[in-house]
């Protein structure tokens, strides 16, 4: 993930939306694959939520062991799915990321796939996002915020700088 946050103006936003959910398996390898790639400004990843406890019937309030809820490691964050991946939403700065990133799609998905550009991400603060993080907040964080979440449910992965200087010289 890089670039500035004023340099959303210039951004190309896209989709992929999978036919299928994806496994905790599959979403941390497409994820892994698209945070290597340079030029993706933020990313979103969307889905039903996955309960937690049982809500209603004999076994109110117990604990859900659900088969996609399981923790993935993106970088050297692990990062435990509170939801079944059904679509990501990228903001890319340029043409040439969005070739990277099909291609990635391609070889990491093993099935078919949606792959769109629009508008996705908000430009304009919206209540919520007031109300969540204040009249000043980052531009990164527009529309990236759920009404119904708490504030620990955000997660915020930033690209680590690799020192690529020899110290053999």
């Amino acid at each position: 993930m890089s670039d500035s946050a004023s340099n959303t103006e210039d951004s190309i936003q896209i989709e992929i939306f999978p036919s299928r959910i994806l496994s905790p398996e599959t979403a941390q390898k497409l994820i892994t694959e698209l945070y290597r790639i340079d030029g993706i400004i933020r990313v979103i990843v969307q889905g039903s939520r996955l309960p937690e406890k049982v809500s209603s019937g004999p076994g109110t309030g117990e604990k859900v062991e659900h088969p996609l809820r399981k923790p993935i490691q993106i970088g050297d964050q692990v990062i435990e799915l509170k939801i079944s991946v059904g679509r990501i939403r990228l903001e890319i700065s340029n043409a040439e990321t969005k070739e990277k990133v099909r291609s990635v799609c391609e070889k990491v998905l093993p099935f078919s796939f949606e792959f769109r550009e629009g508008y996705f991400f908000r430009k304009q603060p919206t209540v919520t996002d007031y109300a969540k993080f204040g009249p000043d907040t980052d531009p990164r964080m527009l529309g990236m915020v759920d009404p119904k979440s708490k504030g620990n449910q955000l997660v915020f992965i930033e690209k680590q700088e690799e020192d690529f200087n020899d110290t053999d010289e």
